[in-house]
């Protein structure tokens, strides 16, 4: 009977497994998996020290210096002097016709980019058939294509001796303005050529949430007489509120950071009207040297761009819901 009860012991023991007596105690067990996730992260903490949570600090302090050329070489030697940069900011023309310059970007440049990346996206989910591949990778090349690339391609069209759009103008009887050379169209031509070169990433992001639209919604509502533009605004919108509000955030974020597109097709010309707060900051550091201002100028672009989001976030989410 003994025997019995022996063996029946182990069997539930073995079927248990090893006793606790066997392992290392819970504790110890999370610090060592604690300790290994650490030293697994310890080469991605060492380079966000040191090339991105160090600098955000120096030009942090640096924005209440008068930080310059003659600081390089002794960084300690620069003179405290408080909010003088920000006070500096919002008295300079130059800085107020670039933040004029960029809000006008993104108010124009956001909602087109947003509608045209909407429209081709619903096109080559539903409307194309054949090559749709072909399409999709057409309109996101732009997006990997360079800066530099892209703008030869642009100065050729719109050249306005030379150009695509002059030849069209002048087979028409009709002269071609000069786009890049007027004050007027300049920011519109770069609004054009930002939404073709950023539509593709939109583009992206709505054909996965027009994917993940169940079938079984779209087939009721064409059972209840849905036309397509009822179908779009009562069924695909409303369910693509949650990708129209990452869309729309990082579109405003790339837009309100704008610097490439004026830099390299205008250089914030003509008479300033493409100068954008990035393209200012730039000159202010590293073409005038005047480091502790231009690190002020950053810091005031990077509250109104997490006050815009944090607006965004709060006015979209709550239609997400």
């Amino acid at each position: 009977m003994s025997t019995v009860t022996e063996t029946v012991a182990k069997d539930q023991a073995g079927a248990r497994g090893p006793s606790p007596a066997g392992r290392p105690p819970r504790k110890r067990r999370a610090g060592v998996q604690n300790l290994a996730g650490w030293l697994f992260s310890t080469p991605f903490l060492v380079l966000f020290a040191v090339f991105m949570a160090l600098p955000i600090i120096a030009t942090l302090v640096m924005s209440f210096t008068d930080f310059g050329l003659r600081n390089v070489t002794d960084p300690f030697s620069a003179e405290f002097i408080g909010f003088e940069n920000y006070t500096k900011l919002f008295q300079d023309e130059k800085f107020l016709e670039s933040l004029f310059n960029t809000a006008y970007f993104v108010v124009v440049g956001v909602p087109l980019t947003i509608a045209a990346g909407l429209v081709i996206a619903v096109l080559l989910n539903n409307g194309i058939g054949r090559m749709r591949s072909f399409f999709r990778i057409g309109f996101y090349a732009p997006v990997v294509t360079s800066i530099v690339a892209i703008a030869v391609v642009w100065r050729f069209v719109l050249d306005p001796a030379d150009g695509l759009v002059a030849g069209v103008a002048a087979e028409l009887g009709m002269t071609s303005p000069d786009f890049l050379g007027s004050e007027t169209l300049a920011m519109p031509s770069l609004i054009v050529m930002a939404v073709w070169r950023n539509l593709g990433t939109v583009m992206v992001l709505f054909i996965a949430g027009l994917q993940s639209i169940p079938t079984e919604v779209r087939e009721a509502a064409k059972l209840d007489g849905a036309g397509m533009w009822q179908e779009f605004r009562t069924i695909t919108v409303p369910l693509l509120r949650p990708t129209l509000l990452y869309a729309t955030v990082i579109t405003t974020i790339g837009y309100l950071n704008v610097f490439e597109e004026p830099f390299v097709m205008t250089n914030g010309g003509p008479s300033n009207s493409t100068l954008t707060v990035s393209l200012n900051m730039y000159r202010e550091g590293f073409n005038f040297f005047h480091m502790g201002y231009a690190s002020a100028m950053a810091y005031v672009l990077f509250v109104v761009i997490m006050g815009i989001t944090v607006l965004q976030l709060r006015l979209l989410k709550d239609n997400t819901k």
